[in-house]
């Protein structure tokens, strides 16, 4: 029974490396398809699992395919009701939810300003008060969730779960433009990205280069150092 996942660009796609997260992380077997995300060629690609269009886009061992992050994180905890994907308290499953659920319809700003990115560190970024109203928002719903699981440090709540896949692209962006973030949630998205199957995701992606690079700023660049 293996899962076939369609991928885009690793080092940017921040939507791919959730998908890809929500099987790698809780040893779910799967394949993986490239998509051709910025060489033009990704409807050709996915014309046969349409109506998908975007990725990551996964299709089960019967044939169903589905779309969408949440979509296929809820698929596959049903599927796989042991492997732990949600918290298995009630409260906090409802949390992990919800802060999900947020992650995938909100932080445009984010975003939008800082596409993520996995080979080096923008120095010198300003971001913009929305950035930083999103920024704000992140770590009230952390706080939140570890309020209610107690936890001090670690995954939200208490296991890796759900939450750690959907955040980590979002860690991505903190560190990646090197954002204003308290101490705290610096520690959480540097744990997230220090994690073996990120890092492995991500030494994946550099045997990718791109002309022109995608998602240029006009900053110094650091070494990707955590």
């Amino acid at each position: 029974m293996t899962y076939t996942l369609y991928i885009g660009d690793r080092m940017y796609s921040s939507w791919s490396l959730r998908g890809w997260l929500m099987l790698e992380k809780f040893s779910l077997p799967h394949q993986v398809q490239l998509v051709g995300l910025y060489s033009g060629t990704m409807a050709q690609d996915l014309a046969d699992l349409a109506p998908a269009r975007l990725v990551p886009t996964l299709q089960l061992p019967d044939g169903t395919v589905v779309g969408e992050t949440l979509a296929m994180g809820e698929t596959l905890a049903e599927r796989h009701p042991d492997a732990g994907l949600w918290p298995a308290d009630a409260t906090l499953r409802a949390t992990a939810r919800w802060l999900c659920a947020e992650m995938t319809s909100g932080f445009a700003a984010l975003r939008g300003d800082c596409p993520m990115q996995l080979s080096h560190i923008w120095r010198g970024f300003e971001p913009s008060d929305a950035v930083r109203a999103d920024l704000a928002r992140i770590e009230t719903l952390f706080a939140h969730a570890r309020t209610l699981s107690g936890q001090t440090a670690g995954p939200l709540f208490g296991s890796y779960s759900l939450a750690e896949v959907f955040y980590t692209p979002v860690a991505a962006r903190i560190i990646g433009y090197d954002l204003p973030v308290s101490a705290e949630t610096r520690a959480y998205c540097t744990e997230l990205l220090r994690d073996p199957a990120v890092l492995a995701w991500q030494t994946a992606a550099q045997t990718v280069t791109y002309d022109p690079e995608p998602y240029l700023q006009d900053l110094e660049r650091a070494p990707w150092q955590l």
